[in-house]
């Protein structure tokens, strides 16, 4: 797994260093992208947090570090971690998580397309194909 995703990031460029502890704690992180994911800025924000635990080896499990990846999107930090930290946020990750699990969803990245399920970045441009043209790939 590890060498696969040293060769995946270096043919997209994408710095990468293995961890030193995997997996870490990421419940922060996955609450905060799922009670705002439909803002402009979470794309930035899920960069970030891989930016800090896959190059600079930082633990997103800490909050100071996912606050400081919020400060460099020009939001509030610490209105956004105590949304995230709020009963409402945590039932919108259980919830969720339990759609994921009926769904068969195992992993990410896993992609929806008209039903089909396309799991890994892989099959990203495959998921698009089936959902722009609606053909069978195999």
């Amino acid at each position: 797994m590890w060498r696969d995703m040293e060769r995946i990031c270096d043919s997209l460029s994408i710095p990468f260093r293995r961890p030193t502890v995997f997996p870490r704690n990421g419940l922060l992180a996955a609450r905060i992208t799922t009670r705002f994911k439909g803002s402009t800025w979470i794309s930035d924000f899920v960069r970030a947090i891989y930016r800090v635990n896959f190059a600079d080896d930082l633990d997103i499990g800490d909050s100071s570090v996912v606050a400081n990846c919020l400060s460099q999107l020009s939001v509030d930090p610490n209105q956004i971690i105590a949304t995230a930290n709020s009963a409402e946020s945590k039932l919108l990750l259980r919830t969720q998580n339990a759609m994921a699990a009926q769904l068969n969803i195992f992993g990410a990245p896993s992609f929806f397309a008209d039903g089909e399920l396309f799991w890994g970045n892989d099959r990203l441009e495959q998921a698009f194909q089936w959902f722009t043209t609606g053909k069978n790939l195999g």
